[in-house]
């Protein structure tokens, strides 16, 4: 699976931005997808986790409220609808795909996934 994200750029507070990330590939058999986020100096942090077909998504607690993950499966593409965004939302942001499913928010966990995009930079400005 290729994982190609966009959608990244510079935003004052409290705007908005929407992230894709589409998905290519000969087998496009995952069914968990997710959101990281890596702020420079910072470690990679889970931002929004959901299934592909469906059901429960999970948020990390700062993001709670103001983000949103989609997707359209007949794209292939996974979204995260970013508002009322903050100074500390910057970051590089990046997708990641996983076959097989994980039990509630443990999807938030990098660790778990081997298909990650490149990633698109979030600048939100003060």
């Amino acid at each position: 699976v290729q994982l190609q994200a966009s959608g990244g750029g510079l935003v004052q507070a409290g705007g908005s931005l929407r992230l894709s990330c589409a998905a290519s590939g000969s087998s496009l058999d995952y069914s968990l997808m997710a959101w990281f986020r890596q702020a420079p100096g910072k470690e990679r942090e889970g931002v929004s986790c959901g299934s592909r077909f469906g059901g429960h998504s999970y948020y990390t607690d700062s993001v709670k409220g103001r983000f949103t993950i989609s997707r359209d499966n007949a794209k292939n593409t996974v979204y995260l609808q970013m508002n009322s965004l903050k100074p500390e939302d910057t970051a590089v942001y990046y997708c990641a795909v996983r076959t097989n499913r994980l039990p509630g928010s443990t999807c938030l966990n990098s660790i778990y996934y081997h298909h990650w995009g490149q990633g698109t930079l979030v600048t939100v400005s003060s």
